[in-house]
């Protein structure tokens, strides 16, 4: 027994042996317990399948004396004599058509064929490799074939049916074999192992079923082979793939990692770890074509190796998963086939290495190529970098600070970063010369009475003017500022960037929601910024509350989510500071309107270096109206305004304004019908300004 074969040991005896070749065992066996069996088969299908086995197993279940029965008894002569390791049965003649397939041969079988069986119920011929046999010779059994005795029985196998002659073809019944399933015979070589008693490695059964590519036969020859081979440990993964020429799959994990990363220098090191190491190229790109089959299959289906789709160990499963998920399916498919057509591309090839590195450098450099599969993969990298990447991306630099967005899925067309600010440079403390411009001048392009950057008093409305410099008066106690909430470094500088793109942020608020942009434009400015949270400091306490409390948050995280595809926090704080460096977008908070004069709208002016103003709304007089020589009386109060407005005002700063006209209401303060914040039944501008934004009117104009 220790010198036959394994797959002689271990042939099957009846059909219920036979694996992966239900769709034939049952029909036969059904046939057999009915009774209807033909005179003539023909059994055809690939190498080692079982053709030969099952047409021995044929000639027992037909000659048991209990028969013909689909399970022979196995005690009768006829069944012993068919055994495993029987000695044969006159009766049952095997002929090799390859080497008696002429025409003399057939006519000595005619012959012969018509003596009846020595001591069985039927003459059984089994004719294997049919197809060797010539045409003259299959002319020579047609007639035997088409009209046989009833003691004769006649059983073809061959891998090539289509060779057989149409006329012997047509009068048997034609059974086709198949290669066996990889899980089969899997299982099958498992058991084997058992009864043999020889440990065996995960992975090893895997690597034999593919080189046996679903024939029993070989399947079980190769399996033979590591078996004698095997140590006091049994079979290991690193001997069979050294013994079968298999690649290692750290190399195969190697390559792909080296592909998913797109890294050049590791791709052609591993080509050269697999030349030094002494594998076949060849070997290895059909190895790395049937991994990237596997991560196909993977991507598609991630349940494959459930459903057997996959014939691999647990471990090397979940790295194919791990892997599959680093990859777009246009990449893998791309990379697929590439490596098919340097396949066919390598046989025959002078220089292998050479072949191999040339398909590693097109599966890496999808750029170089302008057909539709390289520009799929060279968006899959896209995707898959925009998705490891955040939302908002900051860059920063000494020259001008930007920001750059990646676009989400739905985005299509490019922004173009916004042009930077113009950093105002302080003012040097010295005297004022009469030369000198005037810090309150006008900008060319801004709105009348819009105050300059960084020109406002903190505390003030960025809007409103400050005394222009008079006489040293008496000094005061300094007012201790109001705290601001605290802003982080990180904070500042991103708020410096936001700043950049407020106004068309305001703008997108405008068309979408009119309170909401009164109230963000006149009571609100950038604070701090860290990539998620966008700081917006409000003016006191009454505007911070009816910004949350009126929905206009939701407002301006939808304007953001549409207009710039981002996704950011808004934390509303108190900053009466009004920032350290307010945007130009925001100077003319609570400025002059078009169609009022110049000479009626305050100008905004910077504290004196030597002591800061103190944070509280202050109205100056006018520029053109101020008398130098003499002071000019206070203004009294109108009838509207308040104790606590009355209050405000400072007494060191009398202030005197003229009359004005009445100011023309622009164009965008006409209602809209489909406002809801600005209709008939809405609060009044100062109740608006007083009750809902929590602010105090210093000063208010009637006609006169």
């Amino acid at each position: 027994m220790s010198s036959l074969a394994l797959y002689r040991r271990y042939r099957p005896e009846s059909f219920a042996e036979v694996i992966g070749q239900e769709h034939v065992t049952d029909p036969l066996q059904q046939a057999l317990r009915n009774n209807r069996v033909n005179h003539a088969y023909l059994f055809s299908g690939p190498r080692g399948c079982g053709k030969t086995t099952s047409a021995r197993i044929l000639a027992r279940c037909l000659n048991c004396e209990q028969g013909p029965t689909p399970t022979p008894c196995g005690e009768c002569q006829s069944c012993r004599d068919l055994a495993r390791n029987g000695p044969g049965s006159i009766d049952v003649i095997e002929i090799d058509a390859a080497s008696h397939g002429g025409v003399d041969d057939a006519r000595d079988l005619r012959e012969k064929a018509f003596f009846g069986p020595a001591s069985s119920r039927y003459k059984i011929y089994i004719i294997d490799e049919a197809h060797m046999v010539t045409s003259a010779g299959f002319n020579a059994l047609l007639k035997v074939v088409e009209e046989p005795p009833e003691h004769l029985k006649f059983i073809f196998a061959t891998t090539e049916p289509e060779k057989v002659i149409g006329t012997i073809r047509s009068r048997t019944h034609h059974y086709p074999f198949r290669l066996v399933p990889p899980g089969t015979l899997r299982d099958y070589l498992g058991e084997v192992c058992g009864h043999e008693g020889i440990p065996v490695e995960d992975g090893v059964l895997p690597l034999v079923v593919r080189a046996g590519a679903g024939s029993v036969r070989d399947s079980m020859s190769v399996m033979d082979q590591l078996l004698a081979g095997a140590a006091d440990d049994g079979v290991t993964y690193a001997m069979a793939t050294s013994l079968l020429g298999y690649t290692d799959g750290s190399l195969l994990d190697s390559v792909v990692d080296a592909f998913a990363a797109g890294d050049g220098a590791a791709a052609f090191e591993v080509v050269d770890r697999v030349i030094e190491g002494g594998n076949d190229p060849r070997r290895f790109v059909a190895d790395l074509l049937e991994r990237l089959r596997d991560l196909v299959i993977l991507a598609a289906v991630p349940d494959a190796a459930d459903k057997g789709l996959i014939d691999a160990p647990v471990d090397v499963v979940e790295r194919m998963q791990a892997q599959a998920s680093v990859f777009g399916a246009a990449e893998l498919s791309r990379a697929a086939d590439l490596v098919n057509s340097g396949l066919t591309e390598m046989r025959g090839a002078t220089s292998p290495r050479l072949q191999l590195e040339l398909i590693c450098a097109r599966v890496l450099l999808p750029a170089a190529f302008d057909d539709e599969r390289s520009l799929q993969a060279r968006i899959d990298r896209l995707e898959r970098g925009a998705a490891a990447a955040p939302a908002p991306v900051f860059t920063t630099g000494s020259a001008a600070p930007a920001m750059a967005y990646v676009p989400g899925p739905e985005a299509h067309t490019p922004v173009a970063p916004p042009p930077p600010p113009v950093q105002q440079p302080p003012a040097p403390v010295e005297a004022a010369r009469p030369d000198a411009p005037r810090p309150d001048a006008p900008r060319p392009g801004a709105w009348p009475g819009a105050a300059a950057p960084g020109g406002g008093t903190p505390g003030a409305w960025p809007g409103a003017s400050t005394p222009a410099p008079q006489a040293p008066a008496a000094p005061q106690a300094p007012t201790a500022p109001v705290p601001a909430a605290p802003v982080s470094g990180d904070m500042a500088q991103g708020a410096a960037q936001v700043r950049n793109m407020w106004q068309p942020i305001l703008d997108a608020v405008k068309n979408r929601r009119r309170f909401t942009w009164i109230l963000l434009s006149q009571n609100a400015q950038v604070a701090g910024f860290d990539g998620t949270t966008l700081q917006l400091g409000f003016l006191n306490a009454g505007a911070r509350d009816n910004f949350a409390s009126s929905g206009s948050e939701e407002v301006l995280k939808q304007v953001l989510a549409e207009q710039f595809n981002v996704q950011w926090k808004i934390e509303a704080i108190i900053d009466p500071s009004g920032g350290a460096n307010p945007p130009p977008a925001a100077a003319n908070f609570g400025g002059g309107r078009p169609g009022q004069s110049q000479a009626h709208q305050a100008q905004a002016q910077p504290p004196a270096p030597a002591q800061a103003a103190p944070p509280q709304q202050q109205w100056a007089p006018s520029p053109a109206a101020a008398a130098p020589s003499a002071p000019a009386p206070q203004h009294a109060p109108t009838s509207s305004s308040s104790p606590a407005q009355q209050h405000r005002a400072p007494a060191a700063a009398p202030v005197h304004t003229p009359p004005r006209p009445q100011p023309v209401a622009p164009e965008d303060d006409v209602p809209e019908e489909d406002d809801p914040d600005l209709v008939d039944s809405a609060l009044s501008g100062h109740e608006l300004i007083v009750r809902e934004l929590g602010a105090t009117v210093v000063e208010e104009y009637t006609n006169e």
